[in-house]
């Protein structure tokens, strides 16, 4: 598979479906004179209910084919994917690799006053315990809740919706006094207006996505003198026409779509096995 034109010092991003598209927005918004390429493996969603060791798996294959697609450094723009394959990705990829975990704890550290923080996402990101284990050796207290739901809301166009604020109050029901909440889920910040309600004007909310794209600009540098507006290609593992679809209800997408056979992200993760 080539691209027509080679991409420009690009970045490489990937999530399980289309909540990883709010991390690229927001590296977009800061570093829009570079090329990106996202790919999201939308034939295997969602990772949250898969073994972590598979999750590392499809994780590998897909760095590798991002790096073999020009990426110069790689954003895993999902918390459940940088909660289980982080560690091993940075050991193995040749390019920087960020999460979207570590800023999000980093920001969450500097927002609390009083100590005590929340963490809400999935099943597969809060199960793993990463945010948790790491506030918590920062010596904060730390809730956390696993709310399963809140994805197909947004992915369904009812992140404004009455039913959004009912499950939201569900999921919030049990919290003890916090003063920082972290949306450890890409697609939470679709969520941010009923979550403020809910939570309360004291409780400052976190999103990773906006810490992440400071973090990788603080990395990689700023806008060259002679700028150039950066160009996107999607890879997407399933049906395009649902990508695009999910896609336009959490904030639209903007370049090439491109169908992408597992077939091929398998001989990548037989690759990096290889390794």
């Amino acid at each position: 598979m080539t691209i027509k034109q080679p991409l420009r010092h690009a970045i490489g991003v990937f999530d399980s479906g289309v909540g990883g598209l709010t991390v690229l927005q927001a590296l977009r918004r800061r570093m829009p004179h570079r090329d990106f390429v996202y790919l999201g493996d939308t034939a295997r969603v969602p990772y949250g209910r898969k073994p972590p060791k598979m999750v590392a798996e499809f994780a590998s294959g897909i760095a590798r084919f991002l790096c073999d697609m020009g990426a110069e450094a790689l954003v895993v723009a999902c918390n459940t994917a940088s909660a289980v394959a982080l560690p091993g990705l940075a050991e193995t990829c040749d390019v920087p690799v960020w999460g979207v975990i570590d800023p999000g704890v980093e920001a969450a550290t500097r927002a609390s006053h009083t100590g005590s923080v929340g963490v809400i996402g999935t099943k597969g990101a809060i199960g793993s315990g990463a945010y948790q284990r790491r506030l918590e050796n920062r010596g904060l207290r730390v809730w956390a809740q696993a709310c399963p739901m809140l994805v197909h809301l947004v992915e369904e166009g009812l992140a404004n919706s009455p039913e959004a604020e009912l499950l939201v109050r569900h999921y919030l029901s049990s919290r003890p006094e916090i003063d920082t909440l972290v949306l450890g889920c890409t697609h939470y910040p679709l969520l941010r207006p009923v979550i403020q309600r809910v939570a309360g004007k004291g409780v400052t909310l976190v999103d990773s996505a906006d810490v992440t794209a400071e973090r990788v600009e603080a990395t990689l540098g700023g806008p060259p003198r002679c700028f150039v507006q950066g160009r996107v290609m999607h890879f997407v593992t399933g049906d395009p026409l649902a990508f695009t679809h999910t896609a336009h209800v959490i904030g639209g997408v903007e370049g090439d779509i491109v169908p992408l056979p597992l077939s091929e992200l398998a001989k990548a993760e037989a690759e990096a096995r290889a390794l």
